[in-house]
């Protein structure tokens, strides 16, 4: 038996609840891993809410780290006694034990603990595929990133500015521009102070940045767009404050022949060699301390509501985990 987090109707916090599952044997290319770490993403504020579809009833989560104690038929990437950790998969990443497809999974170096691998797997192959496949930076490029001082924008301003790249972060709150300007960012506009589209202009001597990364949604969308050159590309990756609004391809035209993408995370790892290539090229870049990552809030995993009403009331920064 084992506990997990479930839920039988979208809304707010209050809908997830704990309950005692049985688990069972793995089946073919499956494995029953024991979770030691579970990371919590605002995407999964996404599904609760039902802005995400999911089938009722549902669990919860998508990345964790954690031990395999068993495995199915046909399973050739883990062994029983391996830590692995994974993002992706069935939803269900919010229990104690689980099974999972063992294609998921990825092994985990010794030198990068379970903790710090469950609030870095999704963040962290979502800045990887982001700037090296999405939009490839180059060093020396000038970059807008909105919510520098979250847990994917940590991770990314530590990783650009380590490739030479002028990150221009935008914050809420003083305390969050200095900690964004510790972890590597040339520039830290505050929006709650500053006029964000004039700052960039000012910075970039008018021209805009070639790529502006937001996971904001809504209330950045026409900042963003604004913020850009001519051929400029728009990589919308998320909707902290809401879904962007439905627009015209002209307003693309009009802002300067501008691109727009919303790219997945899945669609990047969609085959096993994406996600090891992926998934290497941030264990590689930990290893060699160019990103350090921990997270910067605990909850037990029975104290889930408390997590997402402090992810959603944006009291948090950085990386989140329940802890089973």
């Amino acid at each position: 038996m084992t506990l997990a987090i479930r839920f039988y109707q979208t809304g707010g916090p209050e809908v997830l609840q704990t309950e005692t599952m049985e688990v069972g044997a793995p089946g073919p290319g499956e494995v029953r891993l024991r979770h030691t770490a579970i990371g919590v993403n605002f995407i999964d504020t996404y599904v609760r809410s039902g802005l995400y579809p999911a089938g009722l009833p549902s669990g919860l989560g998508t990345e964790a780290a954690g031990v395999v104690e068993a495995v199915g038929a046909s399973v050739e990437q883990v062994r029983v006694g391996e830590r692995v950790a994974y993002c992706g998969g069935p939803l269900g990443a919010y229990s104690e034990q689980r099974l999972i497809p063992a294609s998921v999974l990825v092994k985990l170096p010794d030198e990068i603990g379970d903790e710090q691998a469950a609030c870095m797997m999704l963040q962290g192959m979502t800045v990887e595929y982001l700037i090296r496949r999405t939009y490839p930076v180059q060093p020396g490029q000038t970059v807008l990133w909105h919510a520098a001082a979250g847990g994917v924008g940590q991770i990314a301003v530590q990783w650009l500015s380590s490739l030479g790249v002028n990150v221009i972060g935008t914050v809420g709150s003083d305390a969050k521009a200095e900690l964004a300007r510790a972890l590597g960012c040339a520039h830290v506009i505050n929006y709650s102070t500053e006029n964000v589209v004039e700052r960039v202009r000012e910075l970039t001597g008018g021209h805009g940045v070639p790529v502006v990364y937001d996971s904001v949604g809504k209330d950045t969308f026409e900042i963003s767009l604004n913020c850009l050159a001519p051929r400029g590309m728009f990589v919308s990756f998320g909707n902290a404050s809401g879904a962007v609004p439905p627009f015209s391809p002209l307003l693309l035209a009009q802002k300067g022949s501008l691109f727009f993408t919303r790219p997945r995370l899945g669609d990047y790892t969609a085959s096993r060699e994406e996600l090891e290539v992926s998934a290497n090229a941030l264990f590689e870049r930990v290893q060699a301390g160019a990103i350090k990552i921990a997270p910067s809030q605990r909850y037990a995993l029975a104290d889930v509501a408390e997590a997402h009403r402090d992810l959603e009331g944006r009291r948090t920064t950085g990386s989140l985990i329940l802890l089973p």
